[in-house]
């Protein structure tokens, strides 16, 4: 709780954050900030000064570990920095890399746990790409991107059922992307 007399909380995103009255203290953008001393409700996922996501503290502690979880997965940074007073910055260039790479082992995951497990965070990832204007590679990784192979791979998914997953997988993301705050 605020000291009476003492300053309102500033930051970066602009604003008082909750003034001092006495004995408590009044949020004045609730939507961020509560009614009991001006603790956070939701963090800042930002690309440049645009933000992504918005999401509540929880939400964005999940997320959080599952992008640490990925990233160890995938042996690769996912671009998304670390959250710095409930805000963190995004690389493009790294993070288009980690979603395309994220995409790929999530279409040749075989195994019917690890496959439900990273669906809702393949999609959220997902959203946060197309927010960012990434374009993401739905292509398998074993095509050249002008037509022939690359490598000779077994898919997992039949050819007839790669438009399917994809398409299901979009579908996901889109009705996600409705519930996640920018």
């Amino acid at each position: 709780m605020a000291e009476p007399g003492s300053a309102s909380r500033q930051s970066k995103k602009g604003g008082s954050r909750f003034v001092s009255l006495g004995s408590g203290s009044l949020s004045v953008d609730a939507g961020r900030y509560d009614q009991q001393g001006g603790a956070a409700l939701s963090q800042y996922y930002d690309m440049g000064d645009q933000t992504l996501w918005n999401p509540s503290n929880g939400a964005s502690r999940l997320f959080m570990s599952q992008v640490s979880v990925y990233q160890a997965e995938l042996g690769l940074p996912s671009g998304i920095g670390p959250m710095q007073a409930d805000e963190c910055q995004i690389d493009p260039l790294v993070f288009k890399t980690f979603v395309d790479v994220l995409l790929a082992w999530h279409r040749k995951t075989s195994h019917a746990v690890m496959a439900a497990l990273s669906e809702g965070f393949v999609a959220t990832v997902l959203v946060l790409a197309e927010r960012a204007g990434i374009e993401v590679k739905w292509q398998p990784t074993g095509f050249a991107e002008v037509g022939g192979l690359k490598d000779v791979l077994v898919p997992t998914v039949p050819d007839s059922c790669e438009g399917a997953w994809a398409a299901a997988l979009q579908q996901k993301s889109r009705e996600l992307g409705r519930f996640m705050a920018a």
